[in-house]
């Protein structure tokens, strides 16, 4: 069962998860994966609410968002998630079927294609409205040495040379799993 909520009224449980991990699902071509992030923001754009994430170019959830076009936000209400953080935020979804070894519960969302995680109830449901590649040069020289080093090999599991695709997702539904 899903009892919505207001996405404005939640805003607390939503940043505090957004600094602590939550999970971004991604859908398409029959293959649904879900990533771990701590960088994402809420607010509001072109009159609509929107939750804004950060995708690396090489993620294959960046793969999903691009055919797709649509995501949910997961966000834990209790530290209970921690293991599944852990490892969504370890693997890829290339490589691996990160539900099946997790042991995550994918619900059908109400609007979108893309399902929640049960085992992370509070859901945003989002369709992107907008995209933007980020420009290192725009960035503080901290930010790009420390976020974006060339020095590390590009074909390392940890590389960093790719930046982060920006991605505006207008909140379409928002609810928590029951």
């Amino acid at each position: 069962m899903k009892k919505k909520i207001d996405v404005f009224e939640h805003m607390g449980e939503i940043l505090n998860g957004v600094k602590n991990g939550v999970l971004i699902t991604g859908k398409a071509d029959g293959r649904v994966n879900s990533m771990t992030i701590s960088w994402g923001m809420v607010g509001v754009e072109w009159g609509k609410p929107v939750f804004i994430t950060f995708v690396r170019e090489s993620r294959f959830t960046r793969s999903l968002l691009e055919k797709n076009g649509e995501f949910t936000v997961n966000i834990p209400l209790d530290d209970s998630a921690k293991k599944i953080l852990g490892y969504c935020g370890a693997k890829s979804g290339r490589d691996v079927d990160k539900a099946k070894e997790i042991g995550l519960t994918y619900e059908e969302s109400e609007t979108i294609s893309v399902p929640g995680v049960k085992e992370l109830p509070l859901t945003l449901e989002c369709k992107v409205v907008y995209k933007q590649t980020q420009d290192t040069e725009a960035m503080t020289e901290e930010n790009r040495e420390k976020f974006y080093p060339q020095n590390v090999e590009s074909s390392f599991s940890g590389a960093n040379r790719d930046t982060h695709i920006a991605y505006y997702g207008e909140i379409v539904d928002a609810y928590v799993i029951e």
